[in-house]
Parts: C-alpha cells; sequence; structure tokens
C-alpha cells in the first residue's frame, strides 16, 4: 500500500496573500434529506458540527459541515478518520435515504490568507465578495473549474477543487495572487 500524498505536495506561495497546500483532508461527500433528525444527529456525532444553513459552513469540535446544494453536505474532518467517519455515518443513517463517501483522495483544498484574499479571489470567481462573511461558503468556478470557497475569518479563506485540476487552480491563484495589477475593490 502506498502512502497518501497531497495533490499540491506541499506547495506554498507568497505575494498579495499566502497560499498553502492544506495537505491531506478528511473530505466526505454526505447526501440526504438535511432536514432530518437523524442526518443531523449524525453530523454532530462525525463533526461537532450542526447541519449548517444555506449557503453555510457550521465549525464543531472535531470537523466542518459545509452547505453544498439542497441535499448535500462536505464534511471536513482529520484525513486518518475519513474512512471510520464514513462507516459510522452509514450506520448511524441505516434505513434513512442517505449516503456517505469518503473523497478525500479525490479533492485538494488550498489556504489563502492575507488581507487581499477576496480582490485575489475575484480575479477568478465569477462571486461578489462584497458581503461576504466569515462562514459563508460559495461553489463556483475559480479559473473555469469547479470549486467551492468559504471564509474561516477576517482574512483566512478557504478553496476546494478536483484533485485533477489542482495544479491548473493553484497556478491561477499563484499568478493573480502576485503583486500588481491589484483590483482593490474589497478594501
Amino acid at each position: 500500500m502506498s502512502d497518501a500524498v497531497s495533490a499540491l505536495a506541499g506547495a506554498h506561495s507568497t505575494g498579495m496573500v499566502d497560499l498553502a497546500d492544506a495537505g491531506l483532508q478528511g473530505m466526505i461527500t454526505l447526501r440526504g434529506d438535511l432536514s432530518s433528525g437523524a442526518l443531523a444527529d449524525a453530523v454532530r456525532a462525525a463533526t461537532g458540527a450542526e447541519v449548517p444553513a444555506r449557503r453555510r459552513v457550521a465549525t464543531g469540535d472535531r470537523g466542518q459541515a459545509l452547505w453544498m446544494s439542497p441535499d448535500e453536505l462536505l464534511l471536513v474532518v482529520p484525513y486518518a478518520q475519513a474512512a471510520t467517519t464514513v462507516a459510522a455515518l452509514e450506520t448511524a443513517l441505516a434505513g434513512e435515504f442517505a449516503t456517505a463517501a469518503n473523497v478525500s483522495d479525490a479533492r485538494a483544498m488550498v489556504t489563502i490568507k492575507g488581507i487581499e484574499a477576496r480582490n485575489v479571489l475575484a480575479k477568478l470567481c465569477p462571486v461578489d465578495f462584497r458581503d461576504f462573511a466569515v462562514g459563508d461558503l460559495r461553489r463556483t468556478r475559480a479559473a473555469q473549474v469547479a470549486a467551492a470557497i468559504w471564509r474561516e475569518d477576517e482574512n483566512d479563506w478557504r478553496l476546494v477543487c478536483f484533485r485533477s485540476v489542482a495544479g491548473y487552480v493553484w497556478g491561477a491563484l499563484a499568478t493573480v495572487a502576485q503583486p500588481g495589477g491589484e483590483v482593490g475593490l474589497y478594501r
């Protein structure tokens, strides 16, 4: 068995913002009725978080729950716990119309930190970041590929994309994060 490696192999870049490969992350796609009490209990048991509101992120003591669509969450947990978390979700949701899938190795996560983070993201994403609050999440495009973006705190953001396009997204982010050509929309 080979050792798992992140898609971006620890990449790091500084410029207008600090970009970094978030490393291996446990990511679980959970689909089902988000208003179900059983699903809410399972999410709470897995992450310590509540089921998030539409286009929001809920953070618990063991992970995060990200709203992805009216019937889908992305749970972010420690990488080493993803498989056992999926098994626990399947047990907890037996008899419910729900599915859980470990997508950890099919995704990549980038951290974007700095006061210019919104401006850097605005160069690649068709999103109005003006009222993008801490805990908000959007599924969108980043340089024409699917991505999810959320705001952890004032100057700390996360972007998740498919592993197959991680190098492309990283290159685009690193390019637009270089000084010069500042957008200056969000200050």
